[in-house]
């Protein structure tokens, strides 16, 4: 069993950086493809960026190319740079699944999200 848990979300104006974290308990993650997901509210929840168990793939959604960066060492980060207020949502890291440069998904284990809110 893997326990995720996230830290680093806030309230930041729009244009600002954010940089989430993720830590695990109980196992470690290195063998796992590790992930963070959102959702806003009323909306379903989607990928973000993923990253494989090797670092060799990432994954990124298109709204966020180009302004967050997804890391791991023996925790997960995902770097948030020019952030828009569209990015307002509840942040989940999670590990297991499938990871390709187009797909994220399938993650078996889910942390209880950080909230990220961006002011216009």
């Amino acid at each position: 069993q893997v326990q995720l848990v996230e830290s680093g979300g806030g309230l930041v104006q729009a244009g600002g950086s954010l940089r989430l974290s993720c830590t695990a308990s109980g196992r470690t993650i290195s063998g796992y493809n590790m992930g963070w997901f959102r959702q806003a509210p009323g909306k379903e929840r989607e990928a973000v960026a993923c990253i494989s168990w090797s670092r060799s793939v990432t994954y990124y959604a298109a709204s966020v190319k180009g302004r967050f960066t997804i890391s791991r060492d023996n925790a997960v980060y995902l770097e948030m740079n020019s952030l828009k207020p569209e990015d307002t949502a509840n942040y989940y890291c999670a590990a297991g699944g499938v990871v390709t440069t187009q797909i994220c998904s399938a993650m078996g284990y889910w942390g209880k999200g950080t909230l990220v809110t961006v002011s216009s």
